[in-house]
C-alpha cells in the first residue's frame, strides 16, 4: 500500500521544516518550501501543525540546500534535537494571492498520482530540491517511494481541485527495478534447477 502523506492543517501552509541541530547554541538546519528566503521572517511567527508552539526567526543564512536559522524559542542543542522534523506553518491568508496555475508545494502533499491513461500510480509525498532542480516524491501503490523530475514533461497536469497530478514516467525509469526483479527470478530458477539435479544424483 502507498504511504499516505499527513493531512495538512486547514487554512495553513507549510513553508519550512526544522532539521538537525547546527552547533550547540540552538541553531537548526531548516528546509524552506518557498522561493523567497525572507518568508521565514516576513509573515511573523511560524507555528507547529497543531498551533501549540510558535517560532520567531531571529536570523537565517543559506548553507547549501538549507538555511541555518536561529529561533528565539530554541536556545540549546537539546531543544533543537527535540524539534527535528517539526513542520512550520503560516496562515494561508497571509500569503500573496496565487496567479493562475500557481500553487504551494504543501498543496501537492497527499494528492493522487495518476498515469496518462488514468490509472492510479500512487500518492504525492513531497517536493524536494537538493540543488539540481525540483523533484516530486511519489509513493507507488507498492514498493519504495521514487523521485521524479518536477518538470512539465514529467508532471504535465496538476489538478488541485480534483486532488490529483498526472505523471509521465521517463522512458526506462523503472528498468532498474525490473532488472533487479528479473535477477531475483533468475536466481530462484537457478536454485530450483540445482535442487532438482541434487535430488536426481541422490536417487
Amino acid at each position: 500500500m502507498a504511504k499516505n502523506a499527513a493531512k495538512e492543517p486547514e487554512g495553513k501552509v507549510c513553508i519550512a521544516q526544522i532539521g538537525a541541530p547546527n552547533g550547540v547554541r540552538g541553531d537548526v538546519r531548516v528546509k524552506l518550501f518557498s522561493d523567497d528566503p525572507d518568508s521565514l521572517k516576513a509573515y511573523g511567527p511560524l507555528h507547529s501543525a497543531d498551533g501549540s508552539r510558535s517560532f520567531k526567526a531571529l536570523s537565517a543564512r543559506p548553507q547549501k540546500t538549507v538555511f541555518i536559522v536561529r529561533f528565539a524559542e530554541i536556545t540549546s542543542r537539546n531543544d533543537a534535537e527535540s524539534l527535528n522534523g517539526t513542520k512550520l506553518y503560516i496562515d494561508r491568508d497571509k500569503l500573496p494571492e496565487l496567479e493562475e496555475e500557481e500553487f504551494y508545494h504543501s498543496d501537492l502533499m497527499g494528492l493522487r498520482a495518476e498515469l496518462e491513461d488514468g490509472s492510479d500510480f500512487g500518492t504525492v509525498l513531497a517536493v524536494h530540491d537538493f540543488g539540481a532542480g525540483e523533484l516530486l516524491d511519489v509513493a507507488p501503490k507498492s514498493g519504495k517511494s521514487i523521485l521524479l523530475p518536477f518538470t512539465k514533461e514529467v508532471v504535465p497536469t496538476i489538478d488541485i481541485a480534483n486532488s490529483k497530478v498526472v505523471i509521465v514516467l521517463p522512458e526506462g525509469f523503472l528498468d532498474g527495478d525490473d532488472a533487479a526483479e528479473k535477477r531475483k527470478e533468475g536466481q530462484a530458477a537457478d536454485l530450483s534447477h540445482l535442487s532438482d539435479e541434487l535430488k536426481a544424483d541422490q536417487n
